[in-house]
């Protein structure tokens, strides 16, 4: 996924909890508009994003207080050790994790912190973006509908082990 691409999808979810690219846009960087595309090459040119990544408004919309984060843990292998004290190292392959939905109104900033710290804020970001792919990847794929059972087999009632209330062959 490009650069380009990834601002597009970010910038439009944080459109759909309400952030103005528009008008953040129009006073942060250019005030004249030159349409959505365009505004995102501008941003994918350089090092431009940074100033949608670390805004406080665009923040507060992408990490919207009671909207549920999806993002993907990537694979983790460390030692430790086990109750008989041998060191065990333990693999664990990559998942997706879901978070619950915050009330707390200070989550934005808790995740803008993280993104400063990390070498590159894009990639930061880029793990809370989960394409279909990844999630098929993942095996979080949509559940397939179940197959019809088969026929049962039916016990015979010696085979059966009996009940404190014996039941009646017409019940349900």
């Amino acid at each position: 996924m490009t650069r380009q691409e990834l601002l597009r999808i970010v910038v439009l979810r944080a459109r759909v909890h309400g952030f103005e690219f528009r008008h953040w846009y129009q006073t942060s960087l250019e005030t004249e508009w030159p349409g959505f595309e365009q505004a995102v090459s501008v941003l994918a040119s350089g090092r431009r994003y940074y100033a949608l990544l670390f805004a406080h408004d665009f923040a507060r919309h992408f990490w919207k207080k009671g909207t549920q984060i999806t993002f993907l843990l990537p694979s983790q292998e460390y030692t430790r050790l086990d109750s008989n004290g041998k060191v065990v190292t333990i693999k664990r392959k990559s998942f997706t994790r879901r978070s619950s939905r915050s009330n707390s109104n200070n989550v934005w900033q808790y995740h803008l912190e993280q993104m400063a710290v990390w070498e590159e804020p894009l990639r930061y970001i880029r793990r809370f973006i989960l394409t279909d792919e990844e999630l098929e990847a993942a095996g979080e794929a949509a559940p397939h509908p179940p197959e019809p059972p088969g026929p049962t087999p039916v016990e015979s009632a010696e085979t059966k082990l009996p009940q404190a209330v014996p039941r009646r062959a017409d019940w349900c």
